[in-house]
């Protein structure tokens, strides 16, 4: 526990993807909706959700200032390898920043609210999952007992612990969507 017995969390925003799915003029993570960039609109909710620091995990390309201000920016060198990479580049942050707890979400995910990050972070599961209208979508809780139970390579974050270890698993059910910007047609149907 930290410092008056408050579990220290850290958020974690994935966006170190290639986005090669994307065919529009620039990277989806660069793309607006209502003027915002995809990313500025997944990291703004982590960081209004104020659970704690901001890590985002960057790779193929880099995000502007502005987007990631007041941020921790880590840069994985992986990231080609695979998300899992990613995954384990934002938990060396949380683990030098001492937190306890991570919860990871994605850049590519805009629409997941500051309340989202909120109610997952409060679960007490070793891992909890935000559920959209009963189907289970981002952000993902981890503490620190399950850390070394995640791929250290592949494009699997928590998804195959989450499926092998149900015993650790709670679900928590949010407002919002956790629907993903992959594709030019995915951004226009929000645009």
């Amino acid at each position: 526990m930290g410092q008056s017995g408050v579990v220290t969390t850290v958020a974690i925003v994935l966006a170190a993807g290639a986005g090669s799915r994307f065919s529009g003029p620039s990277h989806k993570l660069l793309s607006h909706i209502g003027g915002v960039t995809v990313a500025g609109r997944a990291i703004d909710a982590a960081r209004m959700a104020g659970i704690g620091a901001v890590v985002v995990v960057i790779g193929a390309i880099d995000l502007p200032a502005d987007v990631t201000a007041g941020c921790l920016v880590v840069r994985n060198p992986k990231w080609a390898d695979g998300q899992a990479t990613s995954v384990q580049c934002g938990l060396d942050a949380a683990r030098e920043k001492g937190a306890e707890v991570a919860v990871i979400g994605l850049a590519d995910q805009p629409f997941v609210t500051p309340d989202a990050w909120r109610a997952v972070a409060g679960s007490t599961s070793p891992i909890a999952v935000a559920t959209y209208d009963g189907v289970r979508g981002n952000p993902v809780r981890l503490h620190k007992s399950v850390w070394p139970l995640l791929p250290a390579e592949g494009d699997s974050g928590a998804r195959d612990l989450i499926r092998l270890r149900p015993d650790l698993v709670s679900e928590v059910a949010c407002e919002g969507s956790s629907a993903d910007i992959d594709t030019q047609e995915d951004l226009d149907s929000w645009t």
